[in-house]
């Protein structure tokens, strides 16, 4: 496992999401130019990081759709994740959060509900008639722009993992160095390039951390796919 911070990168934080990427993509560089390797974005913010690692390693670029299960009255603070797996979702519920904060599960279900419907969503958007690009048997790295708890990128790998990649990569430019430590088990490398001490949030990493649009999204889809 590659956790923590790099110091080839030489900063404390960086300027937005496209120089995340190639920060990112430099730690990566040893999958550069391989057939078998396959970027897997998380919508919408983990897009622009992912479409710069894809295209400085001259891999495939799709999405992998997620969505973070935020506690009612504090959407911030995840309780579960959900993720999109061919026409299932595959669902990872936060514990400690439910448990300490004694969260009712009509409560749960009802924002489980609301997001697979945002997923749903962005699947049409996003996608459109375009199939999935094939799991099996790849090289599959997973980005997204920030890891704070973990809930999130933990449903990606886990709906990842069911299509039995070759090999599966986290990568993550900005994350809680706990949250990065705790996805070992279940990948074969995390790659977590700023893990600021004391850890608060994901946007400390970023000078300018402004949300991402579907049309950005969009934007670097067609990018990759004309290049």
């Amino acid at each position: 496992m590659t956790c923590g911070v790099n110091l080839r990168i030489g900063r404390e934080r960086f300027a937005d999401r496209v120089e995340a990427g190639r920060a990112l993509a430099a730690l990566l560089d040893h999958y550069s130019r391989r057939d078998d390797v396959l970027v897997l974005a998380l919508p919408r913010g983990g897009v622009p990081v992912a479409a710069e690692v894809a295209d400085t390693l001259s891999a495939e670029l799709d999405l992998l759709l997620v969505r973070k299960l935020g506690v009612p009255g504090q959407p911030e603070l995840a309780m579960g994740a959900i993720a999109e797996v061919g026409d299932s979702v595959e669902v990872v519920t936060n514990d400690v959060v439910v448990s300490r904060l004694r969260i009712p599960q009509a409560d749960f279900d009802a924002v489980y509900r609301s997001e697979r419907e945002e997923l749903a969503r962005r699947s049409t958007i996003y996608r459109g008639d375009r199939p999935r690009v094939p799991i099996a048997g790849k090289i599959v790295i997973v980005v997204d722009d920030g890891l704070a708890t973990g809930s999130t990128m933990r449903a990606a790998l886990a709906a990842v993992r069911r299509h039995q990649p070759a090999e599966l990569i986290a990568a993550i430019p900005v994350g809680a160095a706990e949250s990065c430590q705790a996805l070992a088990g279940g990948v074969d490398h995390v790659v977590c390039a700023l893990t600021p001490t004391p850890f608060h949030a994901v946007r400390q990493g970023y000078r300018d951390f402004r949300q991402t649009s579907d049309a950005e999204v969009l934007a670097a889809l067609s990018r990759l796919r004309t290049r």
